[in-house]
């Protein structure tokens, strides 16, 4: 896992990857929670989610946003983000060139970057958000949303209720043959705390995972 320092649009930023030697290894990128509530690249949901990733052979990058722990720069509650996220995802597909799919990951915050992300980049196949704050932050850009892709939170979570991720599953419009799937975690919180609900959220994200690869395989071979 070595540590990387990227030039980002404000300035450099730390990042961690894991590289595939396969040439097509498939890529996927991880963004953490919100930075100014202590939300880093080594959040546990994040350093959990990132060995989900590298267990299926992908190349994985996740970084720390500007102003967080080696990363220069300062907060910008979105638009300097999203810079952020955009140069990673550049950084991570001229180290994989032809990889054969790309994925992009967010926990919580993380979540609606990635989501803008997705927005402006038709080359991510699929999406993995985990614990996306629908209460206290506006998807309504998802208008539609053009890949199929996975929402899940815990049962306990006091920071996003399970209905506001489930009306966000459910009042998202999405392209013809998109599909989002919502799965609930019983008995986690915000932070999928004990060593059964953060097994739960990995072994929900792995199957979709492997659910989705056949078929983002499946399709790449038709075309």
């Amino acid at each position: 896992m070595p540590e990387l320092i990227i030039n980002g649009p404000a300035g450099r930023l730390e990042a961690r990857y894991h590289h595939e030697s396969a040439s097509d290894s498939p890529i996927a990128m991880i963004l953490h929670p919100h930075p100014q509530f202590g939300g880093t690249m080594n959040n546990q949901v994040v350093y959990h989610l990132y060995y989900t990733f590298v267990q299926r052979g992908f190349s994985v990058l996740r970084f720390n946003f500007r102003g967080v722990g080696r990363s220069q720069g300062y907060f910008d509650n979105g638009p300097g983000e999203l810079s952020d996220a955009a140069t990673a995802l550049d950084w991570l597909q001229i180290a994989k060139p032809d990889s054969r799919a790309c994925w992009i990951v967010g926990v919580s915050f993380g979540t609606w970057i990635a989501m803008q992300l997705l927005m402006r980049r038709p080359e991510i196949d699929s999406f993995i958000c985990v614990a996306p704050p629908a209460n206290l932050y506006d998807y309504s850009f998802l208008a539609p949303c053009p890949a199929s892709g996975l929402l899940v939170n815990g049962d306990r979570d006091r920071v996003v209720p399970s209905a506001s991720v489930a009306e966000l599953s459910v009042k998202t419009k999405v392209q013809k043959g998109i599909i989002l799937q919502h799965d609930i975690i019983p008995d986690a919180n915000h932070f999928f705390e004990g060593e059964t609900q953060m097994a739960a959220l990995q072994d929900s994200v792995g199957g979709y995972v492997d659910k989705t690869m056949v078929d983002i395989l499946a399709k790449r071979k038709d075309d």
